[in-house]
C-alpha cells in the first residue's frame, strides 16, 4: 500500500518523469500504443542523428546521478541513489533504465522515428508488465544544438497524463562530455533535473 501510495504521488512530478511498480530494466516496450516503427538513420535531422550518435557511446556503462532541482527534502527522490544504465543500444533505439534507490520500473527509451527524434517514459512492474501509466514523452523539437534535445509532450501523453500535457522533457550532453542531464519542464516552470557524472562510469 505504501508503494502504490508513493507512485501515484510521483505520477504528478515525473509524466511529471515517473510512475513505479518496479520493472525489468530488460523488458521491450511492446506495450506503447503507438504503431510507429524505429526508421533508419537517413530519416534523423543531422543535430538529432549527432546526439543520438554521442549517446550511444555511452553504451554499456552505468553513471550515478543527483538530483539537483528540487533540492528540498520534500522531493519523492531526495536521499535516493539516481543511477542511469546506457544498456541496450541499436542503430535506432537507446534504452536506459533510470533507477531510483531499488525502485526499477522506469527505463528512457530513445527511437529515430519518421518525425524524429522520440523520447518515451518506459514503466514497468516487478514481472516485467506495464504500468498503467507509461510510454508518454514526445518527438524532438528542431534544432541546431547537437548537444541538447529538448521533447514537448505529445498527442498520447496529453491524453494519457492531462495535468502532463505541457511538460517538456530536456535530454543534455554538456560540450565538455562530462556531464548528461535529464530536465522536465511544465508551463515552462522548471520541475526536475538530475545530473550525471559521466567522468566517472560505475562499470
Amino acid at each position: 500500500m505504501k508503494h502504490l501510495l508513493f507512485g501515484l504521488g510521483l505520477v504528478f512530478l515525473f509524466a511529471s518523469c515517473a510512475q513505479q511498480p518496479q520493472a525489468s530494466s530488460t523488458s521491450n516496450d511492446q506495450s506503447t500504443t503507438t504503431q510507429q516503427q524505429p526508421v533508419q538513420q537517413s530519416r534523423v535531422p543531422a543535430t538529432q542523428q549527432a546526439f543520438f550518435t554521442e549517446l550511444s557511446k555511452l553504451c554499456g556503462t552505468s553513471f550515478r546521478g543527483t538530483t539537483v532541482f528540487p533540492a528540498d527534502d520534500k522531493d519523492p527522490f531526495a536521499g535516493k541513489e539516481l543511477t542511469m544504465h546506457v544498456q541496450v543500444c541499436s542503430d535506432t533505439t537507446i534504452r536506459i533504465p533510470f533507477h531510483v534507490g531499488e525502485d526499477k520500473s522506469r527505463t528512457w527509451v530513445i527511437r529515430k522515428m519518421q518525425e524524429g527524434l522520440q523520447l518515451k517514459h518506459d514503466h514497468r512492474h516487478k514481472d516485467g508488465t506495464p504500468d498503467e501509466i507509461t510510454m508518454y514523452g514526445g518527438i524532438a523539437l528542431a534544432s541546431d544544438n547537437a548537444s541538447e534535445m529538448r521533447f514537448p509532450a505529445d498527442a498520447h501523453t496529453a491524453q494519457l497524463i492531462p495535468a502532463a500535457s505541457t511538460n517538456e522533457w530536456t535530454l543534455l550532453l554538456s560540450p565538455d562530455g562530462k556531464t548528461f542531464s535529464y530536465i522536465l519542464k511544465r508551463d515552462n516552470q522548471l520541475r526536475f533535473r538530475a545530473d550525471f557524472d559521466l567522468t566517472k562510469p560505475l562499470n
